[in-house]
């Protein structure tokens, strides 16, 4: 693994908290210049989404104080960090990652009912999710994992189907990390429940399930403690987590906690996408342990992307090895592979079209703000019909009949950047499309509020109801005789006052990558300059083009393209080694 280069103030936050620890009443002996480089060292892993760092036992002795040995650790015997086998840890990932390790033996181990397939088996065809299907029907723990299109949601609601028949008065409960997350995973179940196989063996209340975020599902409230924990689980058979690579170790570790002994957990999701944000890459290690085999199930065959087609082509060049090869020689390959450079052009979109990827590469200097223009404007070519849809909401005597439509509309396209500031990062993307907007609606903010404003929710906001995540657009609905701007959300299908919405909620044009996860679209625009270079990963472009559904727009510096292609992270976690022990 490449490892990113922190910037300074983040080196300064590691050198005042090494300073910190170095003192009484953690350590009592002189601080060496040893130690504080392997506390900034665990710092900074931890700030990447490492839990531990490789650590032979010569370098433990300069820690002194600040360190005891995983057997030593008790409610009278503690210490900032954590030797355990190979690994020093920070106290807390130590902690977590132990009990985490716990919960998935208990898992593991518990029994449940075992379920007889066979009246089920012309459910399915494909022999991996034949056995996605048998494995959850003997084991309380299962994983699904599979890339875009290999029929994880499909496979999923013929498992819920044949579990709903086979165990009386079932009690079923679906999550994901995100609020979009989880209204996708609604509509994709919902057009799978429409099998007609399945129509005599799912009830209606089966086909009204609808999936939560992980937060709602815990009742995790302001005080970060969940209503549902290990001494009270939650209340049901079976617990369906999608989305699970978006799982970090914390909030894998209260989840697993409140899965009731005889429950059934299934986490689907895709390894290859971006780990958590915070510490950990639960669904990746776990997949990986050897002691779990039978409790995991990899899809291959996809069905979204039909062999030649360009997405699924460059999904495939993404992940195979570019080791020793030039970024000359990369980038030709990619050229032959999957497109040549050109220039972005309007993509028009259509039920049955042909997947298509665009790629213009980025001058190494723009030298003047008329290119910088034309590129925005290239950008905003996929929101064309969305400014369409908003002209006929503005002029229309009953625009509430076109709310649904114009959010449809909105979601084929989405914006995609590495960065949050600087010339092509979200913030500059987000200001440079919403003018456009305004111009050709000929519209004018009243404060932050318009039609068609498109806004994330940055934090879990309990008092309204919305995570961290939730997206919704902005429309005039009338209140009390009164027009006002209401905010639509519709995973949630919830309008809320745009006033009562928080000041730091964003403009979402364009997403961070990272908040694309478990979002799905049409057609995105992937921007990637200069700045993003040393952030990039084949995980990031990897779940960058696989959230669009037929049609991928890449406008990014070469080099920083190279350094997406090439690059592979792995976080650094002792999950395996625990759960191969057991």
């Amino acid at each position: 693994m490449i490892k990113q280069q922190p910037e300074s103030h983040a080196v300064e936050w590691f050198q005042t908290w090494s300073d910190f620890l170095a003192k009484s009443p953690f350590n009592h002996a002189e601080k060496s210049e040893n130690s504080t480089k392997i506390m900034q060292d665990v710092l900074e892993a931890a700030s990447q989404g490492d839990s531990c760092i490789a650590l032979n036992t010569d370098d433990l002795a300069s820690l002194k104080d600040l360190v005891i040995h995983k057997d030593d650790v008790s409610s009278q015997n503690v210490a900032p960090f954590i030797h355990d086998d190979q690994y020093l840890y920070l106290y807390r990932y130590w902690v977590l990652e132990n009990a985490l390790c716990q919960q998935v033996t208990r898992l593991k181990n518990q029994k449940v009912s075992a379920i007889s397939l066979n009246q089920y088996n012309d459910l399915l065809e494909d022999s991996h999710q034949k056995n996605a299907l048998s494995m959850v029907a003997t084991n309380g723990f299962s994983i699904i994992t599979g890339g875009p299109g290999t029929g994880k949601t499909y496979t999923l609601a013929r498992i819920i189907a044949v579990l709903n028949q086979e165990i009386s008065d079932i009690r079923i409960a679906m999550a994901a990390p995100t609020g979009k997350a989880a209204q996708r995973m609604k509509e994709a179940l919902q057009k799978s429940f429409e099998d007609e196989k399945l129509q005599n063996l799912l009830s209606k209340d089966l086909k009204r399930l609808t999936p939560i975020t992980i937060h709602r599902l815990l009742g995790l409230g302001n005080g970060h403690l969940p209503r549902f924990h290990e001494k009270q689980p939650l209340p049901y058979d079976v617990i369906v987590i999608d989305e699970a690579s978006m799982l970090d170790l914390s909030l894998a570790k209260m989840l697993f906690a409140a899965v009731p002994d005889q429950a059934r957990l299934i986490l689907l999701g895709d390894a290859n996408q971006l780990a958590s944000v915070d510490v950990g890459s639960v669904l990746a290690d776990l997949q990986n342990v050897e002691s779990l085999q039978s409790n995991f199930v990899n899809l291959v065959t996809s069905r979204r992307f039909k062999d030649g087609a360009l997405i699924g082509e460059m999904a495939k060049f993404i992940q195979q090895s570019h080791d020793d090869q030039s970024a000359e020689s990369i980038l030709d390959a990619f050229h032959k592979a999957v497109v040549q450079p050109s220039h972005l052009i309007e993509i028009v979109l259509s039920k049955d079209m042909q997947d298509q990827v665009n790629l213009e590469y980025l001058p190494t200097e723009l030298s003047n703000q008329s290119d910088l223009t034309a590129y925005y404007d290239k950008l905003m070519l996929g929101y064309a019909s969305y400014v369409q849809a908003l002209k006929q909401y503005l002029e229309s005597d009953e625009p509430e009949l076109l709310v649904n439509s114009i959010v449809q509309i909105f979601d084929d396209y989405r914006i995609l950047t590495a960065i949050r500031h600087g010339t092509f990062g979200l913030t500059q993307i987000n200001h440079q499309i919403e003018q456009r907007i305004l111009s050709q609606l000929n519209s004018v903010k009243q404060g932050d509020w318009y039609v068609g404003r498109p806004v994330m929710m940055t934090y879990n906001d309990y008092q309204l109801g919305l995570s961290n995540g939730d997206i919704g657009i902005c429309f005039n609905k009338m209140n009390d005789g009164k027009a006002q701007y209401n905010v639509y959300f519709p995973s949630l299908e919830k309008w809320v006052l745009a006033t009562r919405l928080p000041k730091n909620i964003e403009t979402a044009f364009a997403l961070t990558i990272h908040k694309s996860q478990g979002s799905e679209f049409t057609h995105t625009a992937v921007v990637l300059d200069q700045a993003a270079q040393n952030l990039l990963s084949k995980e990031l472009i990897y779940t960058a083009i696989t959230r669009a559904k037929a049609a991928v727009s890449l406008l990014v510096d070469r080099q920083s393209f190279v350094q997406a292609l090439t690059v592979k992270t792995s976080r650094k976690s002792g999950i395996q080694n625990k759960l191969n022990k057991v």
